[in-house]
């Protein structure tokens, strides 16, 4: 039968996942004639997440993710939904790359480095990044069998078996850092990178199978046009023009901030959601875009072995920080894209994006925006230190490294404690024990970057999901 007006579905987080949530149970909607009421609540006082910009004097500075995977087709789609695809732009074409710290000194990532995975001889060969012996063992990785058994991996140990271990301490563990800002040897290899484990078991190792794929490319090149877009995209305003956009055109969405979720429990009809401030909130479906570790106290009373297994998803705090530079006191120093720091350097900083060289716009006239990196497991302590401790450390390491000791003429320091989640060993095992107890809660609905992708498009296809099963079960 056709839904009524008196069902409800409420969206717990006003993130991305939240908000494209909202944006395609309002699309469907429309789409069906169906009624239903749609209600957004968000703890904050504010919408978007870590999709936070600030635009000041000319500078464009990211709080959080300057940029997405433009391969991954989930943020590509809202936007062109939105209206808003025009406003994409690619990477900056500068000639230089990535590079990664060494003993002090910054190497270039090597040409040809795919997924982690060297595919051109001459440039690894020519590179200082590796020792000789640790070319010598990335390369023999043709001939290393693959792993026969179906039980999971770190990445660390994968990488390491398959590459060597100065491949991955030198190379693969400061690219992974980037992305996780976590512990490989923790990090789970099927929940990360399961396409590596399905290379090695379809090609019998990485090189092998990163090989065929060229091949295929190439004979594949004049089957179609090639994408548009450069691997990494941003917007030319910043990250917030996608929440924003999102949230200028809701429409009969009831948007409340400063609105926390406490509790949810069954009821007759539904679910009784029960808020900080002690009102009470019934509701068909109830989407929940909120860390795993405040879904967990809020699913307590619901489902106490949910609970359980959402609060042992852990998460690592970070920071990151914006100083901005006159170019006439740098001297040249603008290397590249950035730079990503091994763990083995035994530095507080993880990562450095010369933001004014990596996207058009940035930055005005005569100033350079520099993006620092502090935080990740095992080592977060950097990120609760008083304002001037953290500066002067990250000055100091920047200093060390790039020799830049001039004073900024603006910085920004934005904190996001326990803000990644860890997708270690066992992750992918709980994924399945959790689907398995939200079989018994219809309508009950987990999405977010706590799960299945920490990246804006993984996080807009999570909510989207969600927003698909929810507007079928009121429509039911």
């Amino acid at each position: 039968m056709p839904a009524t007006s008196d069902r409800h579905v409420v969206i717990a987080g006003g993130g991305i996942a939240g908000l494209a949530a909202a944006w395609r149970l309002q699309q469907l909607r429309r789409e069906s004639g169906a009624e239903y009421r749609i209600t957004l609540l968000e703890a904050s006082d504010q919408l978007g997440g870590k999709l936070q910009t600030e635009q000041t004097d000319g500078l464009i500075l990211e709080a959080g993710p300057d940029s997405f995977l433009s391969y991954k087709p989930a943020a590509i789609q809202l936007a062109r939904e939105l209206g808003i695809e025009d406003r994409i732009i690619g990477t900056r074409d500068t000639g230089d790359g990535t590079f990664i710290l060494r003993e002090g000194r910054l190497e270039p990532l090597p040409e040809g480095i795919t997924m982690l995975v060297p595919t051109k001889i001459k440039p690894l060969a020519r590179s200082r990044l590796l020792s000789a012996r640790g070319k010598a063992r990335m390369a023999a990785e043709y001939f290393v069998p693959p792993k026969t058994d179906e039980a999971d991996e770190s990445i660390g140990s994968f990488i390491t078996r398959r590459l060597g271990r100065e491949a991955f301490e030198h190379m693969a563990q400061p690219l992974l850092s980037g992305i996780f800002a976590g512990d490989a040897d923790q990090l789970s290899l099927g929940a990360t990178f399961p396409r590596l484990r399905d290379i090695e078991r379809k090609h019998g190792g990485l090189i092998r199978g990163m090989l065929h794929q060229r091949r295929e490319a190439a004979n594949n090149a004049s089957s179609g046009p090639s994408s548009p877009y450069p691997p990494f995209v941003s917007f030319a305003g910043g990250m917030s023009e996608l929440p924003q956009a999102i949230i200028s055109r809701l429409e009969d969405v009831e948007i409340r901030t400063g609105s926390a979720v406490r509790q949810i429990e069954k009821s007759a009809v539904g679910y009784q959601i029960r808020l900080g401030d002690g009102e009470s909130i019934a509701s068909d479906a109830v989407l929940l875009g909120t860390p795993a570790y405040a879904s967990s106290g809020i699913l307590q009373l619901l489902d106490g072995e949910l609970a359980s297994l959402l609060k042992r998803i852990p998460y690592v705090s970070s920071a990151t920080i914006s100083l901005a530079y006159r170019e006439e006191d740098l001297k040249g120093r603008q290397t590249g894209r950035g730079f990503v720091i091994p763990h083995v350097e035994n530095r507080e900083l993880t990562a450095v994006t010369w933001a004014s060289n990596k996207f058009e716009g940035r930055t005005p006239d005569g100033l350079a925006l520099l993006r620092t990196f502090v935080g990740r497991a095992g080592r977060e302590g950097a990120v609760d230190l008083p304002d001037d401790e953290l500066m002067s450390l990250v000055r100091q390491e920047i200093s060390e490294i790039l020799g830049i000791n001039a004073e900024p003429v603006q910085y920004r320091i934005n904190r996001w404690r326990r803000a990644m989640p860890q997708y270690v060993l066992g992750h992918v095992d709980r994924l399945k024990r959790i689907d398995q107890r939200l079989e018994r809660h219809p309508g009950i609905e987990l999405m977010g970057a706590a799960y299945r992708g920490v990246g804006i498009p993984d996080c807009i296809d999570s909510g989207t999901r969600s927003a698909d099963r929810a507007h079928e079960l009121v429509t039911v």
